[in-house]
């Protein structure tokens, strides 16, 4: 018994030892670099960009919508069998060109008619005129009676007024039978062909033979806020306004065109004043109903404050910056914007030339974080 005690004494006294060297060796060396890393602050790596001070173009940004520059739906104006339709669908016209042919035949026929009742209205006209003058000479003889002469001159009378209206519808059958041949009256693209040849067509239908949409030039319908409204007059009485459009995931360049109209009234339902942008539109980069964005060119700032637009946050409060200081920490800065040009930002209020602004890694800051700049070449990390 003595000997089993022995041994757990000795045992006991081992992993005492044992312990007290593990904790001397954690209070020793191997304490010293942990403490010493808790004691340094985790620096952000970010990227920055400085704050400019540049002339920058005065714009205002927004949705419009293309609409054709003229529209017309093609109409017959008699009724009559369809001959032939002398275009396809989709086909740019000029203005003038025949679209359409109507049987003429009736029309002609018509106008024969017509013709030929004031040739024969013609020879009674001419034999009361005759009549008449031989009356007249009666009477003055005493051969004929006054009564005679006015019967004589009544039905001359009549027959100059026959002749007359004859003479009108010669001229209505004329005009009737140009309407057998339709021709566009504006210069522009079709759309869908609504009848074919062979259709009977009726005067002044519900549908459209076709309709024709001119798209060069084009107009370009938008509205601006009001509140915007004294700065857009402010600039059009100086000069013309410009405006550029552009269709959604088009990279190519905007269309270019002027402000031609802006409307006499605000619409208080959108709290906006109608406009229209009118474009020359000679490559048809617009097409009507297409949804474009329209962005409207006052002027120039010629000394605006600058900032990538990716470096502006919003948050509860309005909109911000980090900027980064001298000491490696950033600042958080309210900020008020005039206004976003693409990737730039133009500030109003909050930030001078000069300063610095974080561009990427926002996410990660709150203020005072401190920041590890990350080069543009990937060649390592700097302070600020």
């Amino acid at each position: 018994m003595k000997s089993v005690a022995g041994m757990w004494s000795v045992q006991c006294v081992l992993i005492a030892a044992v312990v007290g060297s593990a904790a001397c060796s954690v209070g020793g060396e191997t304490a010293g670099p942990a403490k010493s890393d808790a004691a340094a602050p985790n620096a952000v790596p970010v990227t920055v960009a400085p704050v400019a001070q540049k002339p920058m173009p005065i714009t205002i940004g927004v949705v419009g919508t293309a609409e054709a520059y003229s529209t017309v739906a093609v109409h017959a104006q008699i009724t009559g069998e369809l001959t032939s339709v002398n275009f396809t669908d989709g086909d740019d016209v000029a203005k003038g060109q025949v679209l359409f042919a109507l049987d003429r035949r009736p029309l002609e026929s018509a106008l024969q008619q017509a013709e030929a009742n004031l040739q024969r209205d013609l020879a009674q006209a001419a034999n009361a005129r005759a009549q008449t003058d031989r009356y007249s000479d009666l009477v003055q003889r005493g051969i004929a009676t006054r009564e005679q002469l006015d019967q004589q001159q009544t039905n001359r009378a009549a027959l100059e007024a026959t002749v007359a209206a004859d003479r009108a519808a010669v001229e209505s059958a004329k005009v009737q039978l140009t309407y057998a041949t339709i021709a566009a009256p504006i210069a522009g693209r079709t759309g869908k062909l609504m009848v074919h040849a062979g259709n009977l067509v009726r005067a002044n239908d519900a549908t459209p033979l076709v309709v024709i949409n001119q798209i060069s030039p084009i107009h370009v319908s938008f509205g601006i806020p009001e509140s915007q409204l004294p700065e857009f007059k402010r600039y059009l009485a100086q000069r013309a306004i410009q405006v550029e459009a552009s269709p959604p995931n088009d990279a190519g360049r905007p269309a270019r065109g002027h402000v031609s109209l802006v409307d006499n009234a605000v619409d208080q339902t959108t709290g906006t004043i109608e406009m229209r942008g009118t474009f020359a539109n000679e490559s048809r980069q617009l097409w009507p109903g297409q949804f474009v964005n329209v962005t409207v060119t006052l002027g120039t700032d010629p000394s605006a404050i600058v900032v990538p637009t990716i470096a502006v946050q919003t948050g509860q409060q309005g909109q911000y910056v980090f900027v980064a200081k001298t000491d490696a920490t950033v600042e958080l800065r309210p900020i008020q914007v005039a206004r976003a040009a693409g990737a730039a930002t133009v500030v109003k209020t909050g930030l001078t030339q000069g300063e610095t602004v974080v561009t990427e890694g926002q996410l990660r800051l709150v203020p005072g974080s401190h920041i590890t700049v990350r080069t543009g070449g990937g060649g390592g990390d700097k302070s600020p």
